[in-house]
């Protein structure tokens, strides 16, 4: 190799170290370019034996020059770690709320923008109408199979009724419904035009009937379901007309959330006179009790002995829709309750004892980390009611037996693993400034655990408490323990 070579080499070796050196953090780094500099010369006077230059050497100052970019490396991954430690949030009590309302917010956000999600929303909000039931065959044990005919309601309509005012019938059967290109297949059901009537339950965005100007078609109504995820929840879908099989039919309204309580999970409604509807086919009744129906009522249902066009006696039973399914809401507080029962199994309730050879925090001090506990409390009570939903009708439909079980389990789960972290903290925080405690330290020996103290022992770094964590518990030392410290200490934290 020619001399002619060095000054390439060289700049090739000083541009590798001043791009090392921006590695660097900034205050360090102009020492660290004299540093590198330094050694580099001393690399080359040690390696310039002759007046040629040889590879070899080349390529030991070359390695040496890409060791440097790890020296930065290092160096920068020592100044990310203090930089977090010196930050004003780390350990704080403000960090721990800003994670905690981050992860509520992402629940949240995920309800409402998942649509069966934001659905079950809606239809646990809502409310069953007092004496509305669903009348089955009492052999039955299922109320989603259908084992009424259309003639038994007929026959109830005709005969004076004492327990019940008003009778409904639907069947639930597919058809083909034109929304594109290609036509859609939706769970269609033949109702009787009073059945929401009887239900109670008003109609979303109904358009006012005019007997001059409105038409002989069907009248069709969506469910909440359908009505968003077809539609978008376009208010302005009422009025237009669809073609359901063969029939066009018009929308005149959207179902309420209350009507996810009717089985047979139907995406539409389509409203006819009892006349007009078919004797074939089982379908199902709703009715609304009287007052003496409702007393009549025991643990949700009611024994309906009834006789048909032949004088024969069959035996049915109406349930309550209050008590056809459980609401979600009510899931989510079983959930939470089971999991206060297990809470003491996992975790000590109480949060610590007070040093009787030193000063107690003031009341104002007591309460803001109360306020702090109970912060935290609310913030997971609300993180386990909406994860547990989205976890749980993110996939399954709203009110499924399979959602039902993952909303149990999710809302206890999330609610006793977070308490137990929200006791756990708020055991290691500062009663003064909330700061989790930090350098512990072993003190004493287990071996002399009668005589002495033994366990570990934690600091506040600012200076206000000292936190003793027994090792083992005794009759005399059986909780941990804080100790407050007074000005005599502030010396070692003047920084």
């Amino acid at each position: 190799m020619t001399p002619r070579c060095e000054p390439v080499f060289r700049a090739i070796d000083h541009g590798l170290l001043c791009c090392a050196s921006y590695l660097v953090p900034e205050r360090q780094r102009a020492e660290w370019r004299r540093e590198w500099k330094s050694e580099l010369w001393h690399a080359r006077q040690s390696s310039s034996v002759s007046s040629t230059i040889s590879w070899r050497s080349e390529r030991e100052i070359a390695g040496f020059c890409m060791g440097a970019f790890q020296d930065a490396a290092c160096l920068r991954r020592f100044w990310w770690q203090s930089r977090r430690r010196s930050a004003p949030l780390h350990g704080s009590a403000a960090q721990c709320i800003l994670w905690l309302g981050c992860l509520l917010l992402v629940s949240y956000g995920a309800s409402r923008l998942l649509p069966r999600v934001h659905m079950e929303q809606d239809f646990s909000s809502s409310q069953a109408l007092p004496g509305t039931i669903l009348i089955q065959d009492e052999a039955v044990q299922y109320g989603s199979i259908p084992t009424m005919a259309i003639d038994q309601v007929r026959l109830w309509q005709r005969s004076s009724q004492r327990y019940a005012d008003g009778f409904a019938f639907y069947r639930v059967t597919r058809e083909p419904v034109e929304l594109g290109p290609d036509p859609d297949i939706w769970r269609v059901a033949e109702a009787s035009s009073n059945l929401f009537a009887v239900a109670g339950w008003p109609l979303r965005y109904a358009a006012p009937q005019q007997p001059n100007t409105h038409d002989d078609l069907p009248r069709l109504v969506l469910s909440l379901r359908t009505w968003r995820q077809q539609f978008a929840a376009d208010p302005y879908v009422v009025g237009t007309v669809l073609r359901i099989g063969a029939h066009p039919a018009r929308v005149v309204g959207i179902a309420p959330a209350d009507a996810w309580r009717l089985p047979g999970k139907a995406d539409a409604w389509l409203l006819e006179p009892d006349s007009a509807m078919g004797r074939n086919g089982l379908g199902y009744v709703i009715a609304h009790l009287t007052r003496s129906g409702r007393a009549a009522m025991w643990n949700g249902a009611v024994r309906i002995t009834s006789y048909d066009s032949r004088k024969l006696e069959h035996d049915f039973l109406g349930k309550s829709f209050e008590e056809h399914a459980p609401a979600p809401t009510d899931i989510y507080w079983f959930g939470i309750l089971l999991a206060l029962l297990a809470l003491p199994a996992l975790a000590t309730v109480s949060l610590a004892e007070y040093s009787f050879t030193s000063h107690k925090p003031s009341r104002m001090r007591r309460a803001v980390r109360l306020g702090f506990l109970s912060l935290k409390i609310v913030a997971i009570l609300w993180i386990a009611y909406f994860g547990s939903i989205d976890l749980a009708y993110w996939h399954f439909p709203v009110l499924s037996p399979s959602g039902t079980y993952i909303q149990l389990a999710a809302s206890f789960a999330i609610c006793l693993f977070g308490m137990r972290w929200a006791l756990l903290d708020q055991r290691q925080r500062c009663p003064v400034c909330l700061r989790r405690v930090t350098h512990p330290a072993n003190v004493g020996l287990v071996s002399r655990m009668f005589l002495a103290w033994s366990g570990t022992e934690l600091i506040c770094e600012g200076g206000h408490t000292l936190l003793h964590v027994p090792g083992l518990p005794t009759s005399w030392f059986g909780a941990q323990r804080w100790m407050l410290l007074d000005s005599s200490w502030d010396f070692l934290f003047a920084g």
